[in-house]
C-alpha cells in the first residue's frame, strides 16, 4: 500500500513510500531535503522490516532540530503501520 506522510520540522516536506502485507518497506521517496541524503536513506531502507527501520531511525536529530529527515521516516513508518 503506498503512503504519503507530510514532514515536519524538516527540509524536506512529504515523504511518500509503500509498506508490504509482510511490512517490508519499498520505493521511499522523499519531496525536497538534501537530495543525495534522503536518496541514500531510501536506499538503505528499501526492503528492510518497517519495525526495525523505525528502530533504526526514531530520534535522530539533524544539527540543532529536534527531528530529522531519517526520524521523520519513522514517525511516517509508524503511522502506516498503526492505520493497518
Amino acid at each position: 500500500m503506498t503512503h504519503t506522510y507530510k514532514t515536519h520540522g524538516v527540509c524536506s516536506r512529504a515523504i511518500n513510500f509503500e509498506i508490504t502485507e509482510d511490512n517490508k518497506v519499498h520505493n521511499v521517496m522523499f519531496e525536497g531535503g538534501c537530495n543525495g541524503n534522503t536518496r541514500g536513506v531510501g536506499a538503505l531502507v528499501e526492503g528492510m522490516d518497517a519495525n526495525e527501520a523505525i528502530q533504526r531511525m526514531e530520534g535522530i536529530t539533524c544539527g540543532p532540530r529536534p527531528t530529522s529527515c531519517p526520524d521523520q521516516l519513522a514517525k511516517a513508518l509508524k503511522e502506516a503501520l498503526e492505520s493497518h
